[in-house]
């Protein structure tokens, strides 16, 4: 389906077997206030690559925002340029801040290492003036291996009254919960799977200088914060990324999914 803001249908970019939307953030942050949002980024695309289950949810997202400087100087290289790049550590303070005094909007926190989520709270609180964030948990490692602890977390994210949920359980693991189970918590109208968005606001990790993100260097900063936590994602991800990306350029790109 489209993607949709205030009404308006937005525009699909292609990237690989996925896309992303040409959306401002500005436009998303005021507008977007029902629906599933998804941040792509590097990782997320390559493990696009490999999990049939997280690819067949793709289209069940209202928005999907291109969350990675190298996405976006991908969309320029490839000819068709996203207005900017909309990551979720970004979106989210803007967010609340937006929202601070509006009394239909108040989130609940899923996902950080026990405690992490609950500093994230006691600041954003702080900073908005009020409990914006009602609630919050932090599911155990193999959560969705196990039935009662799905049903927890549920019940814990509806007896809070939250109307958004932001949902930070690992690329592809947080959107096929949200996908999976939003049905059986009808109050939370807006669903952010946005990772490690709670470990930045909680103060755990901070981000880079402006400039460094802007010429694409946000990778090398966290992976010389983060060497073990990072890997994977810039060293093992990045390269084949590029590779790919070459490939659609060139008309060689071929759907892993698609016969």
């Amino acid at each position: 389906m489209p993607g949709t803001i205030n009404g308006g249908d937005l525009t699909k970019v292609p990237m690989l077997n996925a896309y992303v939307h040409d959306v401002a953030m500005d436009d998303l942050v005021t507008n977007f206030t029902q629906g599933a949002m998804l941040t792509l980024h590097v990782d997320m695309i390559m493990k696009l690559q490999q999990d049939r289950d997280f690819y067949d949810i793709i289209d069940k997202f209202d928005v999907i925002t291109c969350d990675s400087q190298i996405m976006y100087f991908a969309t320029k290289w490839l000819g068709t340029p996203v207005q900017e790049r909309v990551s979720g550590s970004d979106y989210f303070p803007k967010f609340y801040m937006h929202h601070k005094d509006n009394p239909e909007i108040t989130v609940f926190l899923c996902g950080g290492k026990p405690g992490v989520a609950d500093k994230a709270a006691e600041k954003i609180n702080a900073k908005t003036g009020r409990k914006f964030i009602v609630g919050t948990d932090a599911p155990s490692f193999k959560f969705d291996e196990d039935p009662a602890e799905i049903d927890r977390m549920i019940a814990a994210i509806n007896d809070s009254g939250a109307t958004v949920c932001l949902v930070g359980l690992a690329g592809g693991r947080q959107e096929k919960f949200i996908m999976k189970y939003r049905d059986r918590m009808p109050g939370v109208k807006l669903w952010l799977p946005l990772g490690g968005t709670i470990d930045y606001e909680s103060g755990g990790f901070q981000r880079p200088p402006v400039w460094i993100t802007e010429w694409g260097f946000e990778w090398l900063y966290r992976l010389v914060k983060e060497p073990r936590a990072r890997f994977h994602r810039y060293v093992v991800h990045e390269p084949p990324f590029l590779w790919a990306i070459l490939k659609q350029k060139l008309g060689w790109y071929k759907n892993p999914f698609e016969k």
